[in-house]
């Protein structure tokens, strides 16, 4: 072997420096860092955040910055401390929360915080079409706010994944809640919703065949009790028969029929999803009337104006009220009620959405390119964009596709 003196090392250093070097190609992409504000809840008795410390800490890994309002997760307990190890700033000025480029919230935002908004800015939040009016959509047009509406926002099945989620939740809580109030402790008939041995269980009649109903059914069967479901569509009673995998009484809603077996009924579930944005009242005060004394009725579909004759809207702190010695619970936003779980869920959701949204490039890229997502838009950059509501509220209707076209 030939031995290289310190001569040859050196030139051959020299000679390796004119060789081209390798290097990493730095690619342009579309992707953008995001700025996410969680506010404070301020809607009376909601306790849910939209985002959990966990999900914060996905976006924050991600290189987007959080700003998270104090207190913003402590009805659900969560503190600050917990979105502040996640890596989100904790704020302790609302003006300055809603001066962020993307806002993230649980109910819709209010006037006042509308006000707050920089013009331009996006917002994602429930939409809560019956409960708004038209003063709403005008100042979220003056602002040329971009509005989302999670009742609206669909996925690549053309499900709605947040109303499906809250409807879950709301689902596996209506037995447990009309449970409570069967019991002689809060002024119930004192029986026990299901049945034993020997006893002859419950009756359980349910309005409507959709997640709410299914939820609801799934755990009246597991207590024992006898369930009945009504709706309009045979497609959706089918449906659901096939997805309980039991055999349950359905029929089309049917006013001698349904007026039959309330006779017999110890709790009846209104979940009839609403139509043209609001619900079917569908049981007449007669009806009510005639149910026995101490059963219970809980009207799920009352944030929607109710589908049951006698429903009244009611509070988590004083949830039912009497009438005809029949116990009502009206309360709207069920899904409150389990706020941990339902920020959860809700952030499960919305955290992949938030992801994909910095990947595409921002909202308006994400509705060129997903359509499944421009249909939860009902506000864009100073038109109402959708149809119903426009309607609803007899303001200017812009077609989506067409104001996209234009700023594309």
């Amino acid at each position: 072997m030939s031995k290289i003196d310190g001569k040859g090392f050196a030139a051959l250093a020299k000679e390796t420096e004119r060789y081209p070097q390798e290097q990493l190609l730095k690619v342009k992409g579309k992707g953008k860092n995001l700025q996410i504000a969680v506010p404070n809840e301020v809607s009376y008795q909601e306790k849910r955040v939209s985002l959990s410390p966990s999900a914060v800490g996905i976006l924050v890994a991600n290189g987007h910055e959080l700003l998270v309002e104090q207190g913003a997760g402590s009805s659900a307990f969560y503190d600050d401390n917990e979105y502040a190890e996640s890596g989100a700033r904790i704020v302790y000025d609302q003006k300055e929360i809603f001066e962020s480029d993307l806002i993230v919230k649980v109910e819709p935002p209010t006037l006042e915080e509308i006000n707050l908004m920089k013009p331009g800015a996006k917002v994602f939040s429930a939409l809560q079409v019956a409960t708004s009016d038209a003063d709403y959509f005008e100042a979220l047009n003056k602002k040329k706010v971009t509005a989302l509406g999670y009742e609206l926002l669909e996925d690549k099945a053309e499900g709605l994944p947040i109303v499906n989620a809250m409807s879950e939740i709301a689902g596996s809580l209506v037995i447990p809640i009309a449970a409570e109030f069967l019991s002689n402790a809060k002024g119930g008939k004192g029986i026990i919703l299901g049945g034993i041995t020997g006893v002859s269980p419950t009756t359980v009649v349910i309005l409507g065949a959709g997640t709410v109903a299914e939820f609801a059914a799934r755990a009246a069967l597991g207590l024992g009790a006898e369930v009945k479901i009504y709706d309009n569509e045979v497609y959706k009673l089918r449906r659901i028969r096939h997805k309980l995998n039991q055999s349950v009484f359905t029929s089309v809603i049917d006013s001698n029929s349904l007026s039959q077996s309330l006779l017999t009924a110890d709790v009846l579930i209104g979940a009839l999803r609403p139509e043209k944005g609001s619900a079917r009242c569908v049981v007449t005060e007669e009806m009510v009337a005639s149910m026995k004394p101490g059963s219970v009725v809980i009207d799920v579909a009352i944030d929607q104006g109710g589908c049951i004759e006698t429903s009244e809207t009611t509070t988590h702190d004083h949830p039912v009220f009497s009438k005809y010695e029949i116990i009502h619970y009206c309360v709207p936003n069920i899904a409150s009620r389990a706020a941990r779980t339902s920020t959860t869920a809700l952030s499960n959701i919305l955290t992949p959405i938030l992801l994909k949204l910095a990947d595409t490039g921002g909202v308006d890229d994400m509705m060129q390119q997903y359509s499944w997502f421009s249909k939860g838009i009902y506000a864009y950059k100073g038109s109402t964009t959708h149809l119903g509501i426009s309607r609803k509220f007899n303001l200017p209707f812009k077609d989506l596709s067409l104001l996209m076209a234009a700023h594309f």
